[in-house]
Parts: structure tokens; sequence; C-alpha cells
């Protein structure tokens, strides 16, 4: 079903149809401040919107509820000076209101798009990820499966079927798919981190791992990788995989201090490597160090972060647990 939406910005006068278009003006709350922070002068407010759309699509921000509150102020109420830059807010709006199950305004934005770039496949795209919001999924793959016919190095609409075949369920078919793009662009990262996604989804932690490892070659101070990477050694168990789990559990740690799960996960690879019955005398004894160095940091980092929350001191007691089962295991 829906999720029902709180109209916040009138629609442009004439650019809606039907009963949107008798709605009263309602400011967003981004106008309210900005009116606020420019002493109300529209010049400045408009500057500041224009600049907030500005700085969102180049970061990648996917605060939709927010940009279709500005957007749609923006292409109400100041069309006419945007420019050029109507269409990029066009298209960045029109996203947004997909994921705002916003129809009305989504349309809108793509039937001005479609006017300005009549057969542009960027639009097509467009129309696709619509038909996508509406689960009319057939439709979407269709239309992304001609342009692929009129340009087979269109990654986005490759991107997009594979994307369909996730929501639809089908893991198995998004893999083929997507080890299918990844023979013709083996440096997309992004491609590579979706597929280990995948093969964690179906527990194929072999070649989830081997996609890591790809990461972990063109990205090699990137935490996240490592850890994930480690993540995945630690669930394949045994005692070489887990050996490999508690390093790259330290190299994550190493690439960042802050990282709490790596320390976590450092802490539970040591633990489990100490209590091996395959695990050498001095194996146990330095994976022991190892665990008690871990979990004395997670207690400090807890500490730190807060005496007097009940849930800090639920965690304090948890650490202290830990610490009490190594002291025990040691004796």
């Amino acid at each position: 079903m829906a999720r029902e939406h709180r109209h916040v910005c009138c629609p442009a006068r004439g650019a809606l149809s039907g009963p949107a278009a008798s709605r009263p003006h309602f400011l967003c709350k981004h106008e309210v401040l900005a009116r606020a922070a420019t002493g109300g002068k529209l010049s400045y407010l408009f500057d500041y919107m224009r600049d907030k759309m500005r700085k969102w699509r180049e970061e990648n921000y996917r605060n939709s509820e927010q940009i279709v509150d500005v957007g749609e102020e923006l292409i109400n109420e100041y069309a006419s000076k945007l420019g050029d830059d109507i269409w990029i807010i066009y298209e960045q709006v029109m996203i947004a209101a997909l994921d705002c199950s916003r129809d009305d305004l989504a349309l809108f934005c793509l039937q001005e798009l479609r006017r300005q770039f009549p057969g542009s496949h960027r639009v097509k795209r467009l129309t696709g990820m619509r038909f996508e919001a509406m689960e009319r999924y057939d439709d979407a793959i269709q239309l992304y499966d001609r342009i692929l016919q009129e340009d087979a190095t269109n990654t986005a609409a490759r991107k997009r079927k594979i994307a369909i075949r996730k929501a639809q369920g089908k893991n198995l078919e998004a893999i083929r798919e997507l080890n299918e793009y990844l023979e013709q662009f083996v440096g997309d990262q992004e491609a590579w981190h979706e597929l280990a996604e995948l093969y964690i989804n179906e527990h194929d932690y072999a070649k989830a791992a081997f996609c890591l490892e790809e990461l972990m070659m063109t990205n090699p101070h990137n935490h996240l990788y490592c850890q994930q990477y480690a993540e995945v050694k630690y669930t394949q168990g045994g005692l070489e995989n887990l050996e490999l789990s508690r390093k790259y559990f330290a190299q994550a740690l190493k690439l960042n201090n802050r990282n709490m799960r790596a320390l976590f996960g450092l802490y539970m690879s040591a633990s489990h490597i100490a209590s091996n019955p395959k695990a050498s005398a001095k194996m146990k004894k330095d994976n022991m160090k190892y665990a008690s160095w871990a979990a004395n940091q997670i207690n400090r980092a807890y500490q730190f972060a807060g005496r007097s929350k009940k849930e800090t001191k639920y965690s304090l007691k948890a650490v202290e647990d830990m610490l009490e089962t190594l002291q025990i295991t040691q004796s």
C-alpha cells in the first residue's frame, strides 16, 4: 500500500492538475529555516535552496523527503531563475519523489524531461525507475532491454535490471547477470561489493570472500572491506579461516581504531582460536593476549561513552563477563 504523503509545499500553479492545484501554500521547514537565516530576503532564499540541492546531489545524499521539500519549492517558485540547472533538479526531485511515493510529482518531473530530451536514454531509464516503483517490473525490463539494444555499454540500464532481480527475490539471476556485467566492467567496485552481498545472502562464503579480495586489492586502505572479509572468514570457520579472520579484523582496526565491530570481531576470533583444540600452545597463549587486549579496549570504549546510561551499564557488565571468562580459561 502506498505510503500516505503529507503535502508541505504547493505545486506549481498550472503545473499539476486536479485537487493538488487548489491546495493552500505551506512553507517547507527548509524554507522557514532559510528565511530566518537570511532575514526573509527571497534572493538569498533562492541561493540557499539551490546550493542545498547541489550539495545533496554532489555528495549523493539519500535524504529523499528533504529533497522533495526543497526541490518542489524551487520548481514551483524559482524555475525561471534556475536556467539549465532546472533539468538536473527535475531528475533529482523525480528520484526522491519515487522514494516518497509521490508519483504525481515524479510524473510531472518526468514529463518535463521528456519534452526537453525526447529519445534520451537517461530519461528512458528514469521512466523504467518509475515502472519499478509501480512494481511494473516486466515493463521496466523491456524498456531497459531496448536501451541496451541501442547501447550495449549502458551500465546504468544493466544495473537497473539487476536491481529488479533483487527486488523480485531472484538472487541467482541477479548473481548471473552481475557476473556477466563484471566480465565487461571488471573495475566496477560497486558491482563487486553488490556481488559479495548477494553471495553472502546465498551463504556462498567462498565466492563472497573472492569478491571482497578483489575489492581489497584496489582499496587496501578501506577498513570496511577488511572488516567484512574478516566476518566472512569467521563465518566459514575452521582454524585457518579463524586466523585469517583475526588478522583482517586487526587490519581493519589499524586502518580505523574506532571500528567497534572490528574490535568485537578481533575479540571473538582470538577467543575461538584460543579455545580451539587444534591450536598449538603458543597459538593459544598469543590469542588469549589478543582477546584480553580487545576486551579491555571494548571496556574502555564503553566507559568513555558514558557511565550514567542504563544501556552502557549493561554493556559494561557484558564486557566484564567477557574478561572473567578469559581469566577462567587462562587459569
